[in-house]
């Protein structure tokens, strides 16, 4: 028998099929997976843009990804990162990381291992089509004289070399680029975790990333994660 989330999440879903929508965030598994299910029984061909976002397999996987990220991946809440504007090539390796079980902090196995390990290489080079051609939020000030200590690192670097300028590969404006993650505008407190993380095995992958955090003390993530929130 199925359970009652699953219903209802398939009663929304034809009712609604393509508007990105709020879904209860603690959904059970059998929901996650009977919406993704019913997405795939009606896959259809990619636009001759080349562009799989307007899939309908891709429109009800982000209904599931809005109950976390927000409408339109313009997440405000600190846990969740904001997808809205992010660069396709980083969406696409993260996805795939977080399918393969290399991406593994403690604090996202319980969801993205599970959401992941239902999409294909199909709908997760639509998700990131979608996202990548959002508009997001613009960014928050809190503190201006952490911003301005982030700012120099970030355009500036540290020392002859020791943490390159955050702007060589992430652009002036924080804004990435190809396989450079778009920093932007993203909460301040998961900007600092992934930072953390990357110099733990918890992130396998960004071997770059790996050798900057490393040299990189907490108050300087901080200010640094302080900046591009702003941005």
């Amino acid at each position: 028998m199925r359970s009652e989330t699953a219903n209802e999440l398939q009663a929304t879903v034809r009712e609604q099929p393509a508007r990105p929508m709020r879904v209860r965030p603690r959904l059970r598994a059998a929901g996650w997976a009977a919406l993704l299910s019913l997405a795939s029984a009606a896959w259809a061909q990619a636009p001759a843009n080349g562009s799989k976002a307007e899939l309908p397999a891709v429109q009800r996987a982000v209904h599931v990804c809005a109950s976390c990220h927000g409408d339109f991946g313009r997440s405000t809440h600190k846990a969740y990162p904001a997808l809205a504007g992010q660069t396709r090539d980083y969406m696409i390796r993260q996805m795939k990381d977080f399918r393969d079980q290399a991406r593994a902090e403690t604090d996202i196995q319980a969801y993205m291992w599970g959401i992941s390990a239902l999409l294909t290489d199909e709908q997760i080079e639509g998700l990131a089509d979608y996202y990548a051609a959002q508009t997001p939020l613009p960014g928050k000030s809190r503190n201006a004289k952490l911003e301005a200590e982030g700012k120099l690192i970030f355009e500036q670097g540290i020392g002859d070399h020791t943490v390159r300028a955050c702007t060589s590969c992430h652009g002036g404006n924080a804004q990435g680029e190809g396989a450079a993650p778009r920093l932007a505008g993203l909460h301040a407190d998961y900007v600092f975790r992934q930072l953390q993380a990357f110099k733990t095995p918890l992130r396998r992958h960004g071997n770059v990333m790996k050798s900057e955090a490393l040299a990189l003390s907490d108050a300087q993530m901080k200010a640094l994660a302080a900046y591009v929130m702003s941005k």
